[in-house]
């Protein structure tokens, strides 16, 4: 992957997006969106993750976040995407009637199409959910970031799920509109998210 898109700063904010691999919606579910949720605030809670901004869209999760800890952010989306495929992988596998089948990719039943994503690899791993890297773009400015954060919270717009980007329960917009949400960030007001910025 390019050194553009890697996170070398410990101390710097990204813009992160994670997608899976090509680009299942498999993020359609209220468990399978719960269970990004639940993680998201474990990760805010034991691992040091400061989230300013995200948005979990069907087939991949934007983020504006940092970490503030020992661990860097990149061990923390590492530790994140482990965890969740393989809670991902458990919940389809019993889920009664099922995304199993589902066809994301030609006739490819969904845990037929995440196990042929990682046969290639020299990981002792049976199933890939996530696309490997974390597609990062460090925060670089306060029109960045701005930019960033107008971008994730109309992204349920841009694809027609929503009217206002408030109204969309899993992204921090409900959150900048001082609304109910399942998860709480760290809202920026207009005050800079680090001094000296253009």
């Amino acid at each position: 992957m390019s050194d553009k898109y890697k996170i070398s700063e410990k101390e710097k904010a990204y813009f992160v997006t994670l997608t899976t691999v090509g680009w299942v919606d498999i993020f359609t579910r209220p468990n399978h969106k719960l269970l990004i949720i639940n993680s998201l605030k474990y990760c805010i809670e034991n691992k040091g993750l400061i989230i300013f901004a995200y948005c979990l869209m069907p087939s991949h999760l934007h983020m504006i976040c940092r970490a503030d800890g020992d661990l860097t952010l990149s061990d923390i989306l590492r530790d994140f995407k482990t965890f969740t495929s393989k809670n991902l992988i458990n919940q389809i596998t019993e889920e009664p009637e099922s995304r199993r089948d589902c066809l994301p990719a030609g006739k490819a039943g969904m845990l037929e199409y995440f196990s042929k994503a990682c046969a290639h690899l020299n990981r002792n791993q049976n199933f890939k959910i996530w696309q490997d890297g974390n597609q990062a773009k460090e925060i670089f400015s306060n029109a960045f970031l701005w930019e960033k954060l107008e971008y994730i919270h109309n992204n349920p717009v841009e694809d027609l799920l929503v009217e206002k980007p408030e109204d969309y329960i899993f992204s921090s917009a409900r959150n900048y509109a001082e609304l109910d949400n399942y998860l709480e960030v760290f809202v920026l007001g207009h005050k800079p998210l680090i001094q000296n910025w253009k």
